[in-house]
């Protein structure tokens, strides 16, 4: 249970996953925060919806982008499909993968060791992962290609355990998250695939004989699965593909200078050392008995977390620019190994530094409770917004007991982590809602405004793929070229754009039909600090971003 005061630290990974999704969901399936990349996914989810082509992938002014496989696109889709065109739906299926992913620990764990601490440890490990829980939260391909290399790895940990007594499953567990891996990244996965492989083929400890790994039906299967969309996309739209397709696989992302690639080494070495803080902290001091203990236990499995940890740091390190989620797709095999040695080390029995940690995540979870029961007094919003400061203090008091108690140390630090996404989103829904897309989508409403014809958009296109979203089905915003925006314009009758923008349009031609309004992050501090005061809105005032809804007052064209 849950709620459970029984002094054994036991997980139930589906309740961990359960809670991975109602901590992080709040914050996670609204735009409290946005990441850049989100709009080419939505956008192109949102044209597929639009033309019936559910191979093919458009950016937001039409053109055609093949620098992804299509899975990504898929998922945005889908949740299109089933929930709507909003927010939730983008994202509700990369929330539920980083839970799965959570929960393919837990299993990977089970699997390996008999001992199910190492399991629940490296469960908890995983579910406080901030890259993981961060990618969870946005529509792009890192936490879709971290779950199915997990699926993949299901099938690794059962080889190495096993040998080739394992069973069947085992091997279509390795070649389908393969494929559906392939269909997320494309090179990346099939690179640490083949590493995984040849791994299995060759180590010295639990050499799997070839026989077992050519497994033919998971092998055609599995092919299938990964090259369809690749072969469709030649076959609709030739080389022209598959030359966009390897220019940002290889062509723009490898660095070729070796200052660089040193540089981006000695980053994601640190990365991922800080990705797995409080956890990397409490084996200090017990280093050389815990290593030693490993590698005899387990030599097979210590070996392909050293390959797959060198590979990833080395992948990261040639990429033109380092990003922490680069690291997320062996997360998970070193989640388990962190938890294998922390258990092995006796951590159980070692509470001083745990309990340390518990204490910092708690007090920290409970300094945001604090400052967003202050604005919520100040400026009440929506009732979600207080439904969510209870349960944060629920949590709170709960972790709180359990700390007194000297228990579940581990179970405290992975809760309170998470509940610091919670509670972050009670203070960014009075900041960032409603966003563009929601107001423009209201005002429409409230206005009767509607377009038989496509509308511009020129501005920041991170914003116009919100509001393109918002103003669907009644609206088809068509995003505008930089490099000759105002020539295009003269194709549309109306165009949504960023108000400083607008002395380089004939105002004469246009009228105000609506327009929006945020606050700049940078007023971020002003804005809190005025809320529900007269201030707040002479700050956001002088601190606003703006987008304008312009109607052509003497209609030019039915179509752009």
């Amino acid at each position: 249970m849950l709620l459970s005061q029984s002094t054994p630290l036991k997980i139930n990974p589906w309740i961990l996953m359960g809670v991975f999704v109602l901590l992080v969901g709040p914050f996670t399936l609204d735009f409290h925060m946005h990441y850049p990349d989100e709009i080419y996914y939505r956008d192109a989810a949102i044209r597929m919806l639009q033309n019936g082509d559910y191979l093919t992938t458009y950016l937001g002014n039409g053109e055609l982008r093949f620098k992804k496989p299509i899975l990504t696109y898929w998922s945005v889709l889908a949740g299109f499909k089933l929930f709507g065109v909003n927010a939730f739906a983008s994202r509700i299926f990369f929330l539920l993968a980083g839970a799965i992913t959570v929960g393919l620990t837990h299993r990977m764990g089970r699997i390996l060791f008999e001992d199910r601490k190492v399991a629940d440890i490296s469960a908890l490990i995983m579910a406080s992962n901030p890259v993981l829980i961060l990618s969870a939260g946005r529509s792009i391909p890192d936490v879709l290609l971290v779950m199915t290399l997990a699926i993949a790895s299901l099938g690794i940990v059962a080889l190495l355990k096993h040998g080739d007594s394992a069973p069947k499953w085992a091997v279509w567990s390795l070649y389908l998250g393969l494929a559906l891996a392939f269909e997320v990244k494309g090179l990346p996965a099939a690179a640490l695939g083949i590493l995984a492989i040849l791994y299995l083929l060759l180590n010295p400890w639990q050499r799997i004989h070839w026989k077992k790994i050519l497994h033919l039906p998971a092998i055609l299967v599995s092919l299938f699965i990964a090259l369809f969309w690749f072969v469709a996309m030649w076959q609709i739209h030739g080389p022209t593909y598959f030359a966009s397709f390897l220019e940002d696989q290889v062509g723009v992302r490898v660095a070729s200078r070796v200052w660089l690639i040193v540089q981006n080494g000695i980053l994601a070495t640190a990365v991922l050392l800080l990705i797995f803080i409080p956890w990397i902290i409490f084996p200090l001091g017990k280093l050389r008995e815990g290593i030693i203990r490993i590698s005899r236990e387990n030599p097979q499995f210590l070996g392909f977390i050293i390959l797959w940890g060198l590979a990833i740091l080395g992948m990261s390190a040639m990429t033109s620019k380092f990003y922490e989620r680069y690291l997320l797709p062996v997360a998970p095999v070193l989640a388990i190994g962190l938890g294998w040695f922390l258990v092995r080390i006796d951590l159980e029995h070692k509470t001083r530094g745990q309990k340390i940690a518990a204490w910092i995540f708690v007090l920290l979870s409970a300094l945001i409770w604090g400052v967003s029961m202050w604005l919520f007094f100040k400026s009440p919003v929506e009732a979600m917004t207080g439904i969510k400061l209870f349960l944060g203090a629920l949590i709170l008091i709960y972790l709180v007991s359990l700390i007194r108690r000297r228990i579940k140390f581990p179970k405290v630090i992975a809760y309170a982590f998470l509940s610091i996404f919670l509670l972050l989103s009670t203070i960014t829904d009075h900041l960032s809602f409603p966003h563009q897309g929601e107001q423009f989508r209201k005002s429409s409403r409230e206005k009767s405004i509607n377009s038989n014809s496509p509308v511009a958009f020129f501005g920041n296109l991170h914003v116009g793929s919100k509001i393109r979203m918002s103003l669907y089905p009644e609206v088809d915003l068509i995003d505008l070229k930089r490099e000759d925006w105002k020539s295009e314009l003269e194709n549309y009758d109306q165009i949504i754009t960023e108000d400083h923008f607008l002395q380089e349009i004939d105002r004469n031609q246009f009228e105000l039909i609506s327009e929006s309004i945020n606050g700049k992050s940078s007023a971020i501090p002003s804005l809190l600090l005025t809320l529900g005061t007269e201030d707040y809105q002479k700050v956001l005032g002088k601190n606003a971003k703006r987008y304008i809804w312009l109607k052509r007052k003497s209609p030019r064209s039915l179509g752009g």
